[in-house]
């Protein structure tokens, strides 16, 4: 089992930053692939960016690439998505994934996280 709680959503406005973190627990979390997702209101849930927890490999969405940054901090179980030059279309409730004993090409998560929503005004 792993267990994602996610945090540091807020509104803020267009062309600011947010740091969102995600706190993991669980046996497998070195074996596993961290991904967030995002989910605006009336549209399907949708990829961000996602990282091996064990390895330097990293994967964006076009849409996010050059604003966005998904990190790691091994010590403290937790992944970051540092989101700078914030768009109103970026909000969005924001969610942690984790896929055990996969790549960073993935789409299918195993865990998910409660979300926090990030709402950007213009």
């Amino acid at each position: 089992q792993v267990q994602l709680v996610e945090s540091g959503g807020g509104l803020v406005q267009a062309g600011d930053s947010l740091r969102l973190s995600c706190a993991a627990s669980g046996r497998t979390i070195s074996n596993c692939v961290m991904g967030w997702f995002r989910q605006a209101p009336g549209k399907e849930r949708e990829f961000v960016a996602a990282i091996h927890w064990s390895g330097p490999s990293t994967r964006y969405a076009d849409s996010v690439k050059g604003r966005f940054t998904i990190s790691r901090d091994n010590a403290k179980n937790t992944v970051f998505l540092q989101m700078n030059s914030l768009k109103p279309e970026d909000t969005a409730v924001y969610y942690c994934a984790a896929a055990v004993l996969k790549s960073v090409t993935t789409t299918r998560y195993d865990y998910w996280g409660q979300g926090t929503q990030v709402t950007v005004s213009s």
